[in-house]
């Protein structure tokens, strides 16, 4: 029997995107060798360029075994089951070989008033890891509301943004930071919680124009063309 996928603001905040919803952010969609989004994210490489999901590197020796008979790759779960990559981190998110030591991803499904989850969001910006602020607010959009989903959609996707600028991926910093303004324009007129829309799509604008200025860098690696992530972070509420 084929599983239905639920609409989107029918779904918990503990549902993972990876099991019919929309990723917030895009994050997985982005190719780290090229720097564009890919079309297909269930490919197991870019239809752009022909990387696997996590690069053009070879697969790491301490990777999950595949699936006895099956040739395919065991899928990594959560402690509740649910479809969730265990690789360790660095510090703008990207995977490490299985058994690196890496920084603790945020956990999953925290329910948060949207107070808790600007000033968390922000705590992490101001601290250089955006990756880790995506994953806060990524929770706020699949708990909110129907008319605030984009919203917050638009915020975790900016965060992305600054999350690809400061690995130095330029092509896909911008297009998740085009992605999270567009999102955001809606609400610029009377934005709820405080948050500085006008503020936020002037910031995603200057680093859209810096990151088209700068030398590009697709290749997922923190080089001439990456941002400083603390100095360069977005300030999400107007005061």
């Amino acid at each position: 029997m084929t599983r239905r996928a639920r609409p989107a603001h029918n779904r918990s905040v503990n549902d993972t995107h990876d099991d019919g919803g929309d990723p917030a952010c895009w994050l997985d969609r982005v190719c780290d060798a090229c720097g564009r989004i890919r079309e297909r994210p269930g490919s197991d490489v870019c239809e752009h360029c022909g990387a696997g999901p996590d690069g053009p590197e070879e697969e790491s020796r301490t990777d999950p075994p595949a699936v006895s008979g099956a040739g395919a790759r065991r899928r990594d779960r959560d402690e509740e089951g649910r479809a969730r990559n265990a690789r360790p981190r660095d510090g703008l998110g990207r995977p490490l070989p299985y058994g690196a030591p890496g920084i603790a991803r945020q956990p999953e499904g925290v329910a948060r008033t949207p107070a808790e989850t600007l000033t968390e969001a922000q705590r992490l910006l101001d601290a250089g890891m955006p990756f880790h602020a995506h994953e806060v607010l990524e929770d706020a959009w699949k708990a909110a509301p129907e008319a605030e989903r984009e919203l917050w959609r638009g915020l975790a996707q900016l965060a992305v943004g600054l999350t690809h600028a400061a690995r130095g991926n330029a092509v896909g910093g911008t297009a998740l930071l085009d992605r999270g303004a567009a999102a955001l324009t809606p609400y610029a007129a009377a934005a709820p919680h405080g948050i500085d829309v006008a503020g936020l799509l002037a910031w995603a604008a200057e680093l859209t124009g810096r990151l088209a200025e700068g030398p590009a860098a697709g290749d997922g690696v923190a080089g001439p063309g990456a941002v400083p992530a603390a100095e360069t972070a977005p300030r999400l509420r107007a005061c």
